[in-house]
């Protein structure tokens, strides 16, 4: 990657590019740091950190640590990724909408794409709502600041900064390399490494503290801290073989997702030979790709969000005491449970299965080889080459289906180990830190190679 980079620098149009891109990222950071008036940030990052389990944890580390700070681009890409994922799914159940995307050219995707706009100030307008109204609730806003117009400028300012951001990742992808909504979502995923390292060694020293006797529980509470915040910090507590854990578990987890990433099924596809006046065309062979992972991280954000929905909503309504039986299930279908894996498991797979059925359409594959002259050896065209595609793809989407569960749970296994909750989520940001790193390169890479060719032929 970073060869690939080096050699983009010295293509003076790639030059431009990268830091178009870079100069984005730097707003992106800046807008991070900008925090929206009207609210006690300090109370507002320790009830998320509390709730840091929940989908809320999902959105902070999206938006790179700014949804727990109330900055301006607090709802970060969230908003437009949901509506991408809304438009994409309505456009296979509205017949005029699949109908403008198949047949409606450039000017097709440019209606769709306004659509996904709109949708998008939507979403930001209810998730700003409701961000304000569980500011409100928890009491989390500044003194004096109950009235309409420091909701309006907390809503306003939330949005409009959704909106920026959107139109940001816009001009990366046109003016700038790779897709500008993912390089933007990788940044914020990215920032969050610091914090990291810095709870990683924070972690040991509690844990240093703990062995020889100088951090309990009594010392932390007449330091000031509430029952709750030191039972927290006592359990933020890492051993030394724990880091070396993670960082190995890590390390094999990049490797992994890099090899599957790559991975893809071949279906080979002979073209029949016909005779266009006194030429010949046709004859020669090729292959159909089924990627592994076809269906990217999606399933995992569709999983977590609907399987962490029970918790969110009873965290909005407030934690039961101990010893009483909503407590008891409370504990039972939190984002640490086995119930909650178990569920989370299944659904990544029957998402994966959902999704990888929208994306590729064995019938219209089929159809189109077929008017192509192209047929697979051994399969006669129509129903039978239909049908071999999908064996192939039920086979292919369940060992793609199989890593997304594994690489997602796998963090929330290493914390029950380890009895440390902070990499609950690390299996979806690294993912999508990988994916986005390796498609930036190959863009970086076709680039290159097109103006090559292009030197080439002038």
């Amino acid at each position: 990657m970073i060869q690939t980079i080096r050699k983009a620098w010295g293509v003076p149009e790639l030059r431009k590019k990268l830091i178009f891109t870079v100069l984005i990222l730097l707003i992106f950071r800046i807008g991070n740091a900008i925090t929206v008036p009207y609210v006690n940030v300090d109370l507002l990052q320790s009830q998320l950190e509390s709730m840091g389990t929940t989908i809320l944890g999902l959105y902070n580390v999206m938006s790179g640590g700014a949804f727990a700070t109330a900055t301006v681009f607090a709802l970060g890409v969230q908003p437009y990724i949901n509506s991408s994922i809304i438009i994409q799914l309505l456009t296979v159940a509205i017949p005029a909408l699949e109908r403008l995307a198949r047949d409606g050219g450039g000017e097709g995707k440019k209606k769709i794409q306004s659509i996904t706009r709109y949708t998008t100030v939507a979403i930001a307008i209810l998730q700003a709502f409701g961000y304000y109204m569980m500011m409100k609730n928890y009491g989390l806003l500044a003194v004096g600041a109950d009235g309409v117009w420091p909701a309006l400028v907390i809503m306003v300012s939330m949005i409009a900064g959704s909106s920026f951001v959107m139109w940001m990742g816009e001009q990366v992808t046109e003016f700038g390399v790779g897709n500008g909504v993912s390089i933007i979502l990788f940044a914020g995923i990215i920032s969050r490494v610091p914090y990291m390292v810095s709870g990683m060694i924070d972690g040991v020293r509690i844990h240093s503290g703990i062995a020889n006797g100088a951090v309990t529980l009594e010392n932390l509470v007449a330091a000031g801290y509430s029952q709750a915040q030191a039972q927290a910090q006592l359990d933020s507590a890492i051993p030394v073989w724990g880091v070396i854990l993670l960082l190995v578990g890590i390390l094999a987890l990049i490797v992994f997702i890099v090899f599957i990433n790559d991975a893809e099924r071949r279906i080979p596809v002979q073209y029949a030979k016909r005779q266009v006046g006194r030429k010949m065309y046709g004859g020669q062979s090729s292959n159909l790709p089924m990627k592994v992972g076809m269906a990217g991280v999606l399933p995992v954000i569709f999983a977590q969000s609907i399987a962490s929905l029970p918790i969110t909503v009873w965290s909005f309504i407030g934690i039961p005491q101990e010893g009483t039986v909503s407590r008891t299930i409370y504990n039972a279908i939190d984002t640490r449970s086995l119930v909650y894996v178990v569920v989370y498991f299944i659904m990544i797979v029957g998402f994966s299965y959902f999704y990888s059925s929208i994306q590729f359409n064995p019938v219209e594959i089929a159809n189109n080889l077929k008017k192509q002259g192209g047929f697979i050896p051994g399969f006669r065209p129509g129903k039978p080459t239909v049908d071999f595609i999908k064996r192939v793809l039920n086979k292919v989407t369940f060992f793609g289906a199989i890593y997304l569960a594994i690489v997602a749970i796998s963090p929330i296994l290493v914390s029950k180990i380890m009895g440390n909750s902070s990499v609950a989520i690390g299996g979806t940001s690294v993912i999508i830190v990988v994916g986005v790193a390796l498609e930036t390169v190959k863009a970086l890479d076709s680039q290159m190679l097109m103006r090559q060719y292009k030197g080439f032929l002038e």
